[in-house]
């Protein structure tokens, strides 16, 4: 054989194995795509048939609204998926995929169903915030109650409290703090009993006021901390040997948390969705269904971040992919928190305009500006 031709024909085969090579090789990353958007004001098909409001809310006075007020999602692979060269490659080419690290969505070989419960507690978080920041932002009493968040496993507590009970008192002395509850414990030695005062969070869930992950206190739930007259029928004494901590501590197992009470119900019915990042948008769906009028004026807006109980917005991740899915749906405008206005301005899609925002109270403004047309006068993210 020529040399020439030995030559080119050694060429083509290392060419076909390095191509072999690329679709074989396996790489770290994780691919995010556009994730469906729903509308706060509207429905969410359930699973069985039929639908149910995405926000529903009850014994408190609504107003019909209109238009569009979407949150947006990223869809992203399972952990367990490691795309090959050429796919990574290809999805660094294209514009509606972003190909990340994978320990930076799934880190220190977190598995697909550690990510799936870390991201429904985020997700109950931030319905609890968006509700918390919509009300106080109404001027509507939210109040707080002291409940059981956990309980250790095979604790002194195991079977005698449950997460979700509130906790009412300890040793008799009320308890307004989740603080109190370890100072109370403390105050005993190792070995020693310790009364709980609780109402069990079966409960607490009913119309007397929530500690679930809900966080609604039903029609006749207390704002306050002290409960309704449900709640002390509902009322148990618990007792509870303390075991001993590594450093000599009583301690009786539990994790004590803080939950919202409301003075009516608001349920947010979304299935199957997970994270923080749709906070801001609930909160608005919230506040126009408790005002008269429409917040959006017919508009279609979208948005992501995540609220503070105080109404203070945050940055999220994949914001590139999420206005790509919420212009793809008709979206016109994008509130977009402010930390995540220099990335999402390197990708912005065609004919959405960028709504910078940091505060519940500065997303309200701007949706009057856009209800009213001013729409010069939006804050903007800087290009």
């Amino acid at each position: 054989m020529p040399r020439r031709s030995a030559t080119m024909l050694a060429a083509t085969l290392l060419l076909i194995g390095l191509l072999c090579a690329s679709v074989l090789m396996r790489v770290p990353y994780t691919e995010m795509s556009p994730g469906p958007t729903y509308n706060t004001l509207g429905e969410q098909e359930k699973k069985s048939g039929g639908s149910v409001p995405v926000i529903a809310i009850s014994g408190h006075e609504t107003y019909p609204t209109s238009g569009h007020l979407n949150m947006t999602t990223v869809q992203v692979t399972g952990a367990k998926y490691e795309p090959s060269l050429v796919s990574a490659v290809i999805g660094w080419l294209r514009k509606d995929v972003l190909v990340v690290p994978h320990d930076n969505v799934y880190p220190k070989g977190q598995t697909d169903k550690e990510a799936q419960q870390e991201n429904a507690e985020q997700f109950a978080t931030s319905e609890d915030s968006a509700k918390t920041a919509a009300l106080k932002q109404l001027g509507i009493p939210v109040g707080t109650q002291i409940v059981v968040s956990s309980v250790v496993a095979g604790g002194p507590s195991e079977g005698k409290l449950h997460a979700g009970d509130r906790i009412v008192a300890v040793d008799g002395t009320p308890v307004t703090a989740k603080e109190q509850v370890a100072a109370l414990v403390t105050k005993h030695k190792p070995g020693e009993t310790v009364e709980f005062t609780v109402v069990p969070h079966t409960a607490a869930a009913g119309t007397g006021g929530s500690a679930g992950t809900n966080g609604s206190a039903g029609t006749n739930g207390s704002a306050g901390t002290n409960g309704t007259a449900t709640d002390k029928a509902a009322e148990k004494k618990v007792t509870v040997t303390t075991g001993k901590a590594s450093d000599g501590r009583a301690i009786v197992g539990i994790l004590p948390g803080t939950d919202h009470t409301y003075p009516f119900t608001i349920d947010i019915g979304l299935q199957d969705v997970g994270g923080p990042s749709a906070g801001l948008m609930f909160s608005l769906g919230i506040v126009d269904k408790l005002t008269p009028g429409d917040l959006t004026g017919g508009k279609f807006v979208a948005g992501t971040g995540t609220i503070s109980d105080e109404g203070e917005v945050g940055p999220i991740g994949g914001i590139q992919m999420k206005l790509i899915a919420a212009r793809d749906k008709g979206a016109e405008y994008f509130m977009t928190p402010a930390e995540n206005c220099t990335e999402a301005s390197k990708g912005t899609p065609g004919g959405l305009t960028l709504v910078k925002v940091d505060s519940l109270g500065e997303a309200l403004k701007a949706l009057d500006q856009i209800r009213s047309g001013n729409t010069s006068a939006l804050p903007s993210c800087p290009k």
